[in-house]
């Protein structure tokens, strides 16, 4: 929680963001007078970065302004004055250093757009690099040239949040090769000090070493060899190349024949232990390792039609998922490789439902030294680096965190295995009284899916806690829609 803002506050003003359209030339900034961005103020909000929501407003006082030009041009109607009002006030900016060195090369920042359509050719890639990001992974390249399908996406969507989860039928570039390594080579001229990481797929031995070389060639900074894409239409290529460890070591050995740049290998999900691909990969050559890729997944079917989504003619494929419903899988195998004892000191760069500074400092905790993005771009885009940047560095001053590489693997000793968890004791939920509405939802939650460790009183409408009956699951804490139950005592049990 920021400072000078109690849990109440900073939940009405996130749900109240919650409401905003995140609009493109944003109306409410349009017509402010005073000099205010209300429209960056509610972004940052969004993207849990509150000091920067005050910075945003520029010294202006928005509770004394009259006119409300802002709110009045709000297609939402979202009470911009009375938000900025319960804002944190804004912290001194010292300048923070957010470099890291990953692969033996110097990045002025982690933030790198992952190898998707967000970073599919020259024009894209330059504007997300004018706003800041630290570094481009171009779309997977190749000499085999796919057609695509229309259409070709789709999203799992619930109470407002339209990418809950995506998924995607793309392939690897469908412009030539030719005309990737010219919008490879004119990135690093025009932007040295960016990294420009080549991902590449080949279906041979020999078109993976030609393709290392021809990158390298390009002015390339490192190679991604993509093991792991999982909607594939050509047999041999993406994800099947990933839960085979022959073919993992003899595609990044070929890789390495044809450059002395550092190598990154791609690992699939769609595997059970993914430090068997990744010890593989590194015992081939593989300089550091990229996790996770897409999912295989269906999205859905339509009931009325009973055609599967998104709908080609009527069907579909498995394909890959995407977005923050993936971050908890995403974490778990970034912790196993991390943590496994063969691929110890071996880089990786985290990718999957990446959003916000704190989900970024997720993964480096973890053991991430680069953070790669892609839903949250095509759902938000390029401008999220704003926050990204802004979120990270506030953390940093806070913590008093010299550098980035600090942070990294520091959350590790935090996970262990269930039978080293502690279950002689039970930590008891604390009922904020004053910030309870009486919704009740904390009492239907733990009747109909706890321990029915809950009454509740009719007359003043507040839940009431059978300490006998609690297990301490903390059901009712993760239901309450409005913050009011926070954790309460730990007692021991036997």
């Amino acid at each position: 929680m920021a400072e000078n803002i109690t849990k109440k506050q900073e939940l009405i003003i996130e749900q109240e963001a919650a409401r905003c359209l995140l609009c493109w030339n944003a109306p409410c900034t349009n017509a402010c007078e005073s000099g205010a961005d209300p429209a960056a103020m509610v972004q940052s909000i969004r993207f849990d970065n509150l000091h920067r929501a005050k910075r945003a407003l520029n010294g202006t006082d928005c509770q004394a302004c009259h006119a409300k030009q802002c709110e009045k041009a709000c297609m939402r109607g979202i009470p911009l004055a009375s938000m900025a009002k319960q804002l944190p006030e804004a912290q001194q900016q010292e300048p923070v250093d957010l470099s890291i060195t990953f692969c033996g090369v110097k990045c002025i920042n982690p933030f790198f757009l992952s190898s998707s359509v967000v970073a599919s050719n020259y024009e894209m890639c330059a504007r997300a690099l004018e706003q800041g990001w630290g570094g481009i992974v171009f779309k997977t390249i190749g000499f085999y040239c796919p057609k695509e399908v229309s259409p070709r996406f789709d999203a799992v969507s619930r109470e407002g949040y339209p990418f809950l989860g995506f998924r995607n039928l793309e392939q690897i570039s469908d412009h030539t090769l030719e005309e990737n390594l010219n919008s490879l080579r004119q990135l690093k001229q025009d932007f040295p000090d960016r990294i420009i990481v080549a991902s590449i797929m080949g279906e041979t031995e020999e078109e993976w070493t030609k393709l290392a070389a021809l990158v390298e060639q390009a002015g390339c900074d490192i190679i991604e060899c993509n093991f792991s894409c999982p909607q594939m239409s050509v047999d041999g290529m993406g994800s099947d190349v990933g839960t085979n460890t022959e073919l993992v070591k003899a595609y990044v050995a070929a890789t390495k024949r044809g450059t002395n740049l550092p190598v990154l290998a791609k690992m699939t999900p769609n595997i059970t232990d993914m430090t068997v691909p990744a010890i593989a990969s590194v015992e081939a050559g593989a300089n550091g390792l990229a996790a996770i890729n897409t999912i295989k997944s269906i999205t859905g079917i339509d009931v009325e039609t009973m055609t599967a989504m998104p709908g080609v003619l009527g069907k579909t494929a498995v394909s890959g998922y995407s977005g923050k419903a993936v971050k908890p899988i995403a974490l778990r195998y970034i912790y196993d490789m991390a943590s496994a004892k063969e691929l110890k000191g071996v880089p990786i760069s985290g990718i999957g439902g990446i959003e916000t500074w704190k989900d970024v400092l997720q993964f480096l905790a973890l053991g991430c030294e680069n953070i790669q993005i892609t839903t949250a771009v095509m759902q938000y885009g390029y401008r999220i680096i704003t926050d990204l940047i802004d979120g990270l560095s506030d953390y940093m001053r806070r913590h008093k965190v010299k550098q980035l590489r600090d942070v990294v693997g520091t959350a590790l000793s935090a996970v262990t295995t269930p039978d080293q968890l502690n279950r002689s004791s039970i930590c008891y939920p604390k009922f904020l009284r004053n910030d309870c509405v009486g919704c009740g939802r904390c009492y239907i939650s733990c009747l109909d899916a706890g321990h029915q460790a809950l009454t509740f009183d009719k007359e003043t409408r507040r839940p009431v806690l059978r300490a006998g009956a609690c297990v301490g699951c903390f059901l009712c804490k993760l239901v309450c829609p409005v913050g009011a139950i926070a954790s309460g005592s730990r007692r021991e049990q036997y």
